[in-house]
């Protein structure tokens, strides 16, 4: 099953990095907000932090170690997926995987993560993020589906 994860890890890695290749150099050059949906816009965000930019830092040593935290995490998932016998945590691993590394291939190459998807309604807005951070999300939620439900057993 490892396999299926690996692939799935290497997918979105490719998608990510050509998704942000193509908003730096094909849509957002110059910058600009692009107004998609009603709800929705095309802008580009440079995230220094985390998740929604929490622990930002633009300290030159910042981005090794937040790259450096989640190669880590990465290879500890990783190993973890060396081990699964199922499909769904399987590819809910090689998503979260393959999502991280796309985050650190930013953070190295600029210094930040390039995020460009804008949700918002009515004067509230969803941070900004990227397509890793989507698949990341997508995974740990597939993770938690086969912790709660992939190993029903009948009671005795």
């Amino acid at each position: 099953m490892w396999r299926w994860g690996v692939a799935a890890a290497v997918l979105v890695l490719i998608l990510d990095q050509l998704s942000k290749w193509v908003i730096l150099t094909q849509v957002m050059d110059p910058p600009v907000a692009i107004t998609v949906l009603p709800i929705f816009d095309l802008v580009l965000a440079w995230n220094r932090g985390v998740s929604f930019s929490m622990f930002s830092s633009d300290g030159a040593h910042a981005p090794y170690l937040l790259s450096g935290f989640a190669v880590l995490v990465a290879a500890a998932l990783g190993f973890w997926l060396s081990r699964v016998k199922t499909l769904l945590p399987a590819l809910g691993l090689g998503l979260v995987i393959g999502g991280a590394l796309g985050n650190v291939v930013d953070r190295l190459r600029f210094g930040a993560v390039v995020d460009f998807l804008y949700f918002h309604y009515a004067g509230w807005g969803w941070p900004a993020f990227n397509l890793a951070d989507s698949v990341i999300t997508v995974g740990v939620g597939l993770l938690l589906i086969d912790g709660l439900f992939g190993k029903v057993r009948p009671a005795k």
